[in-house]
């Protein structure tokens, strides 16, 4: 399962791990966020222990949300090693994040 993050863990959770992180920035409310999450629990699942995958509510942890600027969600963000490498904006197939996610690792 996901981790869920927050504006007190995300420093500890991803930026000091020190591997790719996957970072599903989203809300309650949001109709798009609800077609990616399936997604990124899927991901989670299969890369368990391999990748940090976690997810930040914008409603709840607005100070993380700010700090990486993001205005539209569903937003993910790829880090490697504590540094932001990527971003994804809006609903993609898991083809994509998938092939994002392993181009990170190797």
């Amino acid at each position: 399962m996901a981790l869920q993050l927050t504006d007190t863990n995300f420093k500890e959770t991803v930026l000091d791990a020190n591997k790719v992180a996957l970072v599903d920035f989203w809300a309650e409310w949001c109709g798009p966020c609800r077609m990616i999450g399936p997604v990124v629990e899927e991901l989670s699942k299969e890369y368990h222990g391999k990748v940090v995958i976690g997810k930040v509510n914008v409603d709840d942890n607005p100070e993380t949300a700010m700090q990486y600027g993001i205005r539209s969600i569903p937003t993910i963000l790829f880090f490697k090693n504590g540094q932001l490498v990527d971003k994804q904006v809006g609903v993609v197939p898991k083809s994509v994040l998938e092939g994002k996610l392993k181009s990170y690792i190797s």
